[in-house]
């Protein structure tokens, strides 16, 4: 079993770790994916120390570079089956626009068109599993207002939360499209979010007000890291799902209750939107994506 992460050298790396350590320790063999060597060979030393017996690889993988997605794409898609694939890169809040080495706009481009990018390039192995299934992390973001695909580069106007409800909106609405189009075969697509932790994500707040209240936020209204991931455990393993759905964690405890199905962002199943969407990350990437 093949399960491609995305850790990052910040706190950010607990949520995919534990998602990681989990599957290890139940026999799973993770390969763990990240731009940063250091930082994948810390995330790797992680789940060996807490399942020593586990089996792992490392894939040297920048989301926001597609010279670097095709490269790890090809080393995975000729070598492995994947029986699980999950999407978890999350820049968030950029202070101020910036673009990918392709010149996408940085959130956009790595936390959707890198994934999109990927996946689509990593195919064949996902169909060599006898039983797939891609897991896509969004965010309680996607349903703001602010997260509507129009401009999708943020073009006309730039705002950092703005940009980061517009690639978790992507996420939803790319995954329920290729849960669409993988209907009858043996993949299964599913999207979810993974409710609030204190990550690294924060990290670009700013001001007084900023450094204050997070921390205060952290202890009264955010989960742990293990809660975090637990959304994602259930989408990957659980009989119940079927592809299509969209998870969510059983309140703000987040371990209290078996994660279930989440309100999606108004509009977000509309498979009008989706086909647009797929047809607009295939001409910006340049990568035909026939699931």
């Amino acid at each position: 079993m093949s399960l491609p992460l995305l850790p990052r050298r910040s706190r950010r790396d607990r949520v995919c770790g534990e998602t990681a350590r989990v599957l290890a320790a139940h026999g799973a063999r993770v390969v763990l994916a990240g731009r940063d060597r250091a930082g994948l060979d810390e995330a790797v030393d992680a789940v060996r120390a807490a399942a020593p017996q586990a089996e792992t690889g490392t894939l040297v993988l920048d989301l926001s570079d597609l010279a670097s997605v095709r490269s790890a794409a090809r080393r995975i898609a000729e070598t492995e089956s994947i029986d699980l694939l999950f999407n978890n890169a999350g820049v968030m809040n950029v202070p101020t626009r910036r673009t990918t080495r392709d010149g996408f706009e940085m959130t956009v481009g790595t936390n959707h068109l890198g994934h999109f990018a990927f996946d689509a390039q990593v195919w064949p192995a996902v169909r060599r599993s006898a039983a797939a299934r891609v897991v896509t992390v969004s965010a309680i973001a996607a349903r703001w207002p602010i997260g509507t695909l129009d401009d999708l580069m943020s073009e006309k106007r730039y705002r950092g939360m703005a940009a980061y409800a517009k690639s978790k909106r992507a996420n939803i609405v790319y995954t329920l499209e290729l849960a669409r189009r993988t209907a009858g075969t043996s993949v299964e697509a599913v999207v979810i979010h993974p409710g609030s932790a204190m990550t690294g994500l924060q990290r670009h707040g700013t001001g007084p007000l900023t450094r204050l209240v997070t921390p205060l936020a952290a202890h009264l209204f955010m989960g742990s890291a293990a809660g975090a991931a637990w959304p994602s455990l259930y989408a990957a393993t659980s009989p119940d799902i079927s592809g299509g759905e969209f998870i969510g964690p059983a309140g703000r405890d987040q371990t209290s209750g078996t994660p279930g199905l989440a309100k999606l962002p108004k509009g977000a199943d509309d498979s009008g939107l989706g086909a647009r969407l797929w047809a607009d990350s295939e001409r910006l990437t340049g990568v035909v994506f026939e699931p």
